[in-house]
């Protein structure tokens, strides 16, 4: 499988712009609008309902917008498995099959043979630290290792753009911190576009360049906060005061669009 040029670093690769989507009378999101730029960790951080996952859904194609627009930049012809991947909230493993056939299914999808898949499929497992466990079936995995297997498949074909919705929210939290070091250290190695679905304050602070502060239903992108702390972001990042800062001011921002009567600023 041939790999074409990345985006440069900053650019501009998709761009909402007013986009609205419906389910029947319900209006999810609402003049929404975001620039996601190569190279980026964005999160989009908003109370339960507020449209975070529907966001993700039209970015990814898998739901068009009633209204507004999705512009890409990205190379014209490239395989919807090399332009995204995609992490749900459950890691939706097939129960019958192995790790390495679990995560081999989009490279199958696009026509690769297991001779030319193989090589790729070794190097996403081993990526996320489940070389040793090619073989097993998912009934053999804890939630921890299951969820790495989701995030090797959507790995497995080098896409450009990685959008995560929730991926640990049903994880303790030991694993959730474990596994969130880890995404970052994937994501400062690969330097993928990752666009990361939570509810959790803590988790975004400790993950992005960007915060993106949606309103409640139907919702818009409330505030842009940029999470400037240098990375690697270890252990001590977590317990320092800057964090804690951060956390503080994050939470502010949140606590707005949960009381009644917010407007837009």
């Amino acid at each position: 499988m041939a790999a074409a040029s990345p985006p440069e670093p900053g650019s501009v690769i998709v761009s909402l712009r007013d986009v609205a989507r419906s389910f029947h009378s319900t209006v999810a999101i609402d003049e929404f609008n975001l620039d996601l730029r190569a190279g980026e960790f964005v999160s989009l951080l908003g109370p339960s309902g507020c449209g975070k996952s529907t966001a993700l859904r039209v970015i990814a194609g898998l739901v068009p917008p009633s209204r507004g627009t999705v512009s890409w930049n990205l190379e014209d012809g490239l395989p919807a498995a090399e332009r995204l991947g995609f992490v749900f909230q459950e890691p939706t493993l097939m129960p019958w099959a192995t790790v390495a056939e679990n995560v081999r299914l989009p490279l199958k999808l696009m026509g690769d043979t297991r001779r030319e898949s193989t090589p790729l499929v070794d190097k996403a497992i081993d990526r996320v630290g489940l070389g040793d466990f090619s073989a097993y079936y998912p009934r053999e995995l804890s939630g921890g290792m299951k969820m790495r297997v989701s995030l090797a498949r959507a790995l497995v074909a080098e896409p450009r753009v990685l959008l995560m919705d929730e991926p640990f929210a049903a994880l303790d939290e030991i694993t959730r911190f474990r596994l969130n070091n880890d995404l970052l250290a994937l994501w400062q190695s690969l330097r993928k576009t990752v666009v990361f679905v939570t509810h959790s304050v803590f988790e975004s602070v400790y993950l992005s360049q960007r915060i993106l502060v949606m309103t409640s239903r139907p919702g818009r992108v409330f505030k842009e906060l940029v999470i400037d702390a240098p990375y690697p972001r270890t252990e001590a990042f977590r317990t320092s005061a800057e964090y804690a800062s951060l956390c503080r001011q994050v939470s502010q921002v949140l606590s707005q669009v949960i009381e009644p009567g917010v407007v837009e600023p």
